[in-house]
């Protein structure tokens, strides 16, 4: 103990040495709590303005993407009309107006149902021989328009004819921003147009970023008040391609809440921590004036040593990653105790070892890389080692030399860094949810494979499969199930192929397969029958059995294409055409489909042209009530007077409308014509008008009929809409709404073709309807005995049970009307009663008839 004591003399030094270490240890952990305090405060207020970096970094790439889609959808679109046969014909061989402007081929509608503010046509010479300004036609080309399309814009267009692509460029058109795209004019894939060898006219619409056309971008993907700027410096600005403008918004500030409702806390909690920091300061201070000075100089010294290497210990363990050393021969020397926390290794087995005997590298041994790149600054590399559970892991080595005595640094764990960027490489040509290949890796393998040139011995066939029957998978089961379906799916498919073909998903429930190998067309089919069979079998999903089916198209190089994207394109139409077929089957590709196409793109560009020329006419169906026989009313029956064509029926042109959006134009002319010619009927004869299950996705019906209703006149208890079960199937809720929004109205409600489908008893029960028709296939085989005459009799009972009006249709004969009298059924109509007729028809109809005498109409 003497050699421990302290002379007399030194007391009082050291315990003022005591008091001052004491209090400038309470001060410095005060300055280190009052800097964590600032610290938080600061991290607080970045997080805040991070946020709102981020809010507007996220409007700034949804803006870039509206823009990107906008511009996607004009090259699409110019394209759709550039590569047309017709257009070239019409508008490059000679510039016939009445076809472009009369017929509506490139007409108004270009602006009023797309949205393009400008479409002209320059001859090879760049000269204006067509010109469309707002779905105006234009007998001079205002050169103000034609000033700003750029040169470079018409050239790129004719260079991409080649590639059947659109070019477009965004550009300031007389102040205001606005996209241009452009196409060369050629005959696309139509036959009949032999094209010339001099160049192309081009075809060139615009669209302005109006107010109200940047308005709606910016509601579509959630930006506030998207303008044209670039004056107020407080708001962000997104500078549009080719020096075009400045677009800015109001940005969202999420960070702004954030600090109001924290900051005034931790102010609060500030103030307690200085008064608790006075309190122990003063409490500390006369601790330390009570402490035992009999500590020495040395035994402080040492005091201090341990605590410097107690910190040193501390830091490197604390660390994530463990320290090492290695002298002159690169064997370990040093390795901190981190290491075998994180390697699973034993120190004292791995000091004095080789480093190449513990890790690897890919760039060769690490002791010839030492040699040659450890005396850099900063000298990195990644190495490979067995972790103590024998698991493979990666590491990342940070070296610096020492002078000559070897070498020192640490090592991070980078394992899962490196997986997770193999993960992304993994996911880049793969789909997320099914784990087959995406449209990248196809487009990649399908390239691969057509280098090898195939023969028409030994073809490469492209097989599009779409599923049919899904999408009431995800209605009925939600998209969980739907999910599981698409997994079973693609095992399935992967089963049916061998090893060094292709499986990938390029889209909801659609699949493409690349096969090489198959010799005949019988191989080929079996493929597709086994295909088909094996999605067919039930899927068993959680307590569900679901079942769907396949369409298969097919398309085969080099018979068809021998360029990827044309080959993808055949085996598309050759599935569109096994869909029209029926589904569940398969089609291969032949020219005829795209003629078929073609005619039907015709078709359609005529039936656009009809609906806005008048070229259609309604005829009545006459409805008799049995009982007496006297007119109930009449069913509108929509007529197209082709001028090439002649009288078309709506089994010609009714599914085309639906598909391409014209079926609402189309319907709202119906409605008004049969509304308007009802108006001027006796009051008990109704109008029936049938709709369209387009129409209750995205129709507004129920503010069109009341239109309708109120500018017509007619007494809404006089109209009655027909609708089949399949406007239940789409959305079973969304339907009742509208159904019960007509009912609002007065108007009343028939299902039609009763009987065809699997669950009209569950509709007739749920949904608010007058009265049911009966299809005609049951009414074609009535005879007194047989068993349609019991299921017509069941129907009716069951209509009079729900208080509903039964009509039969398609009665034909005198046989069948006295059969559906005998079973008191409520109305009838059919050739045997009327056939349809046209106005004037009609009106004579009704003028001869004697409302106090009953009739037989013939």
């Amino acid at each position: 103990m003497d050699n421990l004591s302290v002379d007399p003399e030194q007391r009082p030094a050291t315990r003022t040495s005591n008091l001052s270490l004491t209090r400038a240890t309470l001060l410095g952990c005060s300055l280190l709590l009052l800097a964590i305090f600032l610290l938080t405060s600061g991290l607080l207020i970045y997080i805040a303005l991070g946020q709102n970096r981020e809010a507007e970094a996220h409007n700034r790439f949804d803006i870039d993407k509206a823009l990107q889609v906008f511009d996607k959808s004009a090259r699409s679109t110019v394209k759709d009309y550039a590569f047309w046969g017709d257009a070239y014909r019409h508008l490059h061989q000679s510039v016939d107006t009445d076809w472009a402007f009369g017929r509506q081929n490139l007409g108004s509608t270009l602006f009023s149902d797309l949205g393009f503010d400008g479409v002209f046509v320059l001859d090879p010479s760049n000269r204006p021989v067509y010109s469309l300004i707002e779905g105006r036609l234009q007998t001079a080309a205002p050169p103000d328009w034609l000033r700003d399309i750029p040169p470079q814009l018409l050239e790129r267009a004719r260079q991409s004819a080649s590639s059947d692509e659109a070019t477009s460029r965004f550009v300031d058109l007389q102040g205001t921003p606005a996209l241009m795209a452009a196409a060369a004019l050629t005959p696309g894939t139509d036959p009949t147009v032999e094209a010339d060898n001099g160049p192309a006219s081009v075809l060139v619409f615009v669209a302005r970023l109006g107010p109200e056309r940047l308005a709606a971008l910016g509601q579509d993907f959630g930006v506030e008040q998207l303008h044209v700027g670039g004056t107020q410096a407080d708001l962000p600005a997104l500078r549009l391609p080719d020096a075009a403008g400045v677009l800015q918004w109001v940005p969202a500030r999420p960070g702004q809440q954030l600090l109001v409702l924290v900051l005034p806390l931790l102010g609060i909690a500030g103030l307690v921590f200085a008064l608790m920091t006075a309190f122990i300061l003063r409490r500390a201070t006369a601790a330390a004036r009570a402490m035992d000075a009999h500590y020495n100089s040395l035994q402080a010294s040492r005091w201090a040593l341990a605590a410097s290497e107690e910190r040193f210990r501390d830091v490197a363990e604390a660390a994530s990653d463990w320290i090492w050393e290695l002298d002159g021969q690169l064997r370990f020397t040093y390795l901190s105790e981190r290491f075998e926390t994180i390697t699973g290794l034993s120190r004292t087995t791995c000091l004095g070892r080789p480093v190449d005997e513990v890790l690897t590298s890919d760039q060769g041994p690490l002791s010839q890389w030492f040699k040659d790149h450890a005396r850099r600054a900063n000298a990195i590399v990644q190495c490979n080692y067995f972790a103590g559970d024998g698991q493979p892991r990666i590491c990342r080595l940070s070296v610096r030399e020492m002078e000559g005595r070897g070498y020192r640094g640490t090592a991070s764990d980078i394992t899962e860094e490196v997986e997770a960027r193999r993960r992304i490489e993994y996911l880049s040509q793969h789909d997320a949810l099914t784990g087959l290949a995406n449209r990248s890796r196809m487009q990649e393998f399908i390239e691969g494979k057509l280098k090898a040139t195939p023969t028409l011995e030994e073809p490469l066939l492209m097989l599009s499969i779409d599923l049919d029957r899904f999408k009431p998978v995800n209605d009925l089961l939600g998209h969980a199930a739907g999910d599981q379906v698409l997994n079973q799916v693609s095992q399935r498919l992967q089963q049916c192929l061998r090893s060094d073909d292709l499986v990938a998903r390029i889209g909801g429930d659609e699949f493409v397969l690349v096969v090489a190998g198959m010799r005949s067309q019988d191989e080929v089919e079996s493929l597709c029958r086994r295909l088909i069979e094996r999605i067919e079998e039930p899927f068993q999903i959680a307590e569900h059995e679901v079942f769907i089916s396949a369409s298969i198209g097919i398309a085969m190089a080099p018979a068809d294409a021998i360029l990827a994207e044309e080959l993808l394109r055949y085996a598309d139409i050759a599935l569109y055409e096994a869909k029209d077929a029926g589904r569940a089957t398969w089609r291969f590709y032949a020219g005829d489909m795209n003629a078929r196409i073609i005619e039907r793109r015709q078709l359609e560009s005529d039936l656009r042209h009809a609906i806005k020329h008048g070229e259609l006419r309604l005829d009545f169906q006459p409805r008799y009530r049995i009982e007496g026989q006297r007119l109930a009313g009449a069913e509108a029956l929509v007529r197209w007077q082709h001028p090439q064509r002649g009288l078309l029926g709506p089994d010609r042109f009714i599914h085309i409308a639906e598909e391409t959006g014209l079926i609402l134009p189309l319907s709202n002319w119906v409605l008004q014509h049969a509304c308007e010619a009802a108006a001027s009927w006796p009051e008990e004869v109704m109008i029936s008008v049938n709709l369209s299950p387009t129409e209750f996705q995205r129709g507004h019906l129920v503010a069109r009929v009341k239109a309708v209703l109120a500018e017509t006149g007619l007494n809404p208890a006089r109209l009655e809409l027909e609708l089949t079960e399949s406007v239940m199937l789409d959305d079973a809720q969304g339907a009742l709404v509208i159904m019960q929004g007509l009912k609002a109205l007065g108007v009343r409600l028939l299902m039609d073709d009763f009987g065809t489908g699997y669950s009209s008893l569950s509709y007739l029960r749920s949904f608010p309807f007058d009265g049911l028709k009966i299809d005609r296939s049951f009414v074609g085989g009535l005879t007194a005995s047989g068993g349609d005459h019991s299921i017509i009799q069941a129907i009716v009972g069951l209509g009079r049970a729900l208080s509903l009006t039964v009509t039969a249709e398609g009665v034909e004969t005198i046989d069948q009307l006295q059969a559906l009298g005998a079973i008191r059924c409520d109305e009838a109509q059919g050739f045997y009663l009327n056939q349809p007729m046209d106005a004037q028809a009609i009106k004579a109809l009704l003028g001869a008839r004697d409302p106090a005498a009953d009739t037989t109409p013939h």
